[in-house]
């Protein structure tokens, strides 16, 4: 705090008060100065140290006294220059020059104030404060399986994703644990079978499993798989392969899928071939068989183009979307989504990997019209397009199992893969699964939001990144009194699963575990 002092006028007796400068204050910009000059020092002659944690702490003082002293540099010019204008009577000049000063200024201070360094998401509701209705076999139940022997990469040689790096072996297991955990049975295949028979009973289809030939689409994330060409660069972040082909060994081997039921898909991006050579390369001719659906400018070598279906739209206050054919066709849906950190958004996970389905007549296979209805700058309480995106019949309503992939983890959909400070600086090596896009969503925000307050390379978990979950939790009766009816039927969705925040980045405890609410269980698997 500052201090107050009181001084005397040594001319007229007066006494007034001033306020001494703290020197925390003072210091700062010359703490901003120091951080620039170790970053650059440091990360110039081997790019990778920007990944340190000295450098993580660096980097965001050092980005803010970069703004501070431009904004100080051209304010003071302007100003010069507007003093000059006044005194050759350009009064109109010197106004504009003013206004650009304030301009200035407002830009510089918004910067600073919002530095990613001290603004990490802080929820908006007290820890273990459950709200809307578990879904599942085991309502509201996550399972957690992190394994850090599936992953080793240096960060230097081959590809995260090569199998030395990302053992396949180990990634097979940690999906069966994540099936059987999900479930509660004993046996890959007994897993398989619950899940297909709560699907049908809550869908009122009987007491029915897996049936052939019943199609099975499969969403993938591939926003980074923006140039086409099929290759990715070493750190790129993608879906890892590893965790694709099990899923879909698991449905053919396990569940009995025929592999000409299974479509794998992001309509609006590429497939690469790490996954796609991963499971048209396999011996088995079932696996040849399996579909992948892409945007048209990417359909291509064994590729098939998303085709829209415009008998069953989407409506969202952002105007009307149709989905492919490939997952209207389908009967059941996986959401394989990955866990990391978004610059719109604040987080990608479940619920936004459905921006890769979504078809619009003026703009095509893309989400941009759902952009600011979806963004982590709205305040609580207002519209998101995520609740319609995930709770439609052919989304929401047609899925069978949420995975979130977190074995090699980007901070957000443009960056590279990154270790994680509250995972001991390492890979967070894990698999989430869940029945309930909710539950599973609370669960991501909650591990990303705890690295983002230790790392301030995980720049984006700010705002509001949950404000979805709350309107989703509650979408029969959500905070902003939206009517959400994605079928444009009349009929308004009913809560869309349970949401609630963990008692602290430790325990990592909820309301099951603690056995004060009807809320979230995160089982954890080591």
């Amino acid at each position: 705090m500052k201090r107050v002092i009181v001084k005397t006028c040594p001319k007229t007796g007066k006494q007034f008060t001033v306020q001494e400068r703290s020197w925390p204050t003072v210091l700062l910009p010359v703490t901003g100065l120091l951080a620039l000059v170790w970053f650059l020092l440091r990360v110039i002659p081997k790019p990778s140290r920007a990944t340190y944690p000295c450098q993580r702490v660096a980097a965001p003082l050092a980005s803010a006294f970069v703004l501070w002293a431009l904004g100080l540099f051209s304010s003071t010019m302007i100003c010069r220059r507007a003093r000059v204008l006044l005194d050759r009577s350009r009064y109109v000049l010197a106004a504009l020059c003013a206004v650009a000063v304030v301009a200035i200024l407002w830009t510089t201070i918004s910067a600073t104030e919002n530095n990613p360094a001290a603004a990490a998401f802080s929820p908006s509701e007290p820890a273990n404060s459950p709200i809307g209705v578990a879904k599942g076999i085991h309502p509201g139940r996550v399972v957690w399986v992190r394994d850090e022997n599936a992953t080793s990469w240096d960060g230097t040689t081959g590809n995260w994703w090569d199998d030395k790096n990302a053992d396949p072996k180990a990634v097979d297991k940690m999906v069966s644990s994540a099936l059987q955990g999900l479930t509660g049975q004993a046996s890959d295949a007994q897993a398989w079978d619950a899940l297909f028979r709560y699907f049908n009973k809550t869908h009122g289809l009987g007491d029915a499993g897996y049936q052939k030939p019943e199609k099975i689409a499969i969403k993938i994330n591939m926003n980074q798989e923006r140039g086409g060409g099929g290759t990715w660069k070493p750190d790129q972040g993608m879906p890892s392969p590893q965790v694709v082909y099990s899923v879909v060994h698991q449905l053919i081997k396990v569940a009995g899928v025929p592999g000409s039921a299974i479509t794998i898909y992001d309509a609006s991006r590429d497939v690469g071939d790490p996954i796609y050579k991963r499971i048209h390369g396999d011996a088995d001719p079932e696996f040849q068989k399996v579909a992948f659906v892409v945007s048209p400018k990417n359909a291509r070598n064994g590729r098939i183009a998303a085709v829209p279906d415009t008998a069953k739209p989407l409506k969202t206050q952002a105007g009307t979307a149709y989905f492919p054919t490939c997952l209207t066709e389908a009967k059941y849906l996986i959401n394989l989504a990955l866990l990391r950190g978004h610059t719109l958004c604040g987080v990608t996970l479940c619920a936004k990997n459905h921006f890769g389905t979504t078809y619009f007549d003026k703009g095509g296979w893309t989400p941009s019209p759902l952009h600011n209805t979806s963004s982590r700058k709205n305040p609580m309480g207002s519209y998101n397009c995520l609740v319609d995106l995930n709770g439609h019949q052919q989304t929401g309503g047609k899925t069978l199992l949420y995975m979130l992939d977190g074995l090699y983890t980007a901070k957000n959909q443009t960056a590279t893969v990154i270790r994680f400070a509250s995972f001991g600086n390492d890979w967070v090596s894990s698999l989430f699964a869940s029945q309930d896009m909710v539950a599973i969503d609370s669960v991501g925000v909650d591990f990303l939001r705890a690295e983002q307050a230790i790392n301030p390379v995980m720049v984006d978990v700010t705002g509001n990144p949950d404000n979805y979950l709350h309107e989703a939790a509650q979408a029969n009766k959500p905070p902003s009194g939206t009517a959400y009816d994605p079928e444009g039927d009349g009929t308004a969705l009913e809560s869309m699963g349970v949401h609630e925040h963990w008692n602290n980045p430790k325990d990592r405890k909820y309301s099951r575990n603690l056995g004060t609410g009807n809320g979230i269980e995160l089982v954890q698997i080591h």
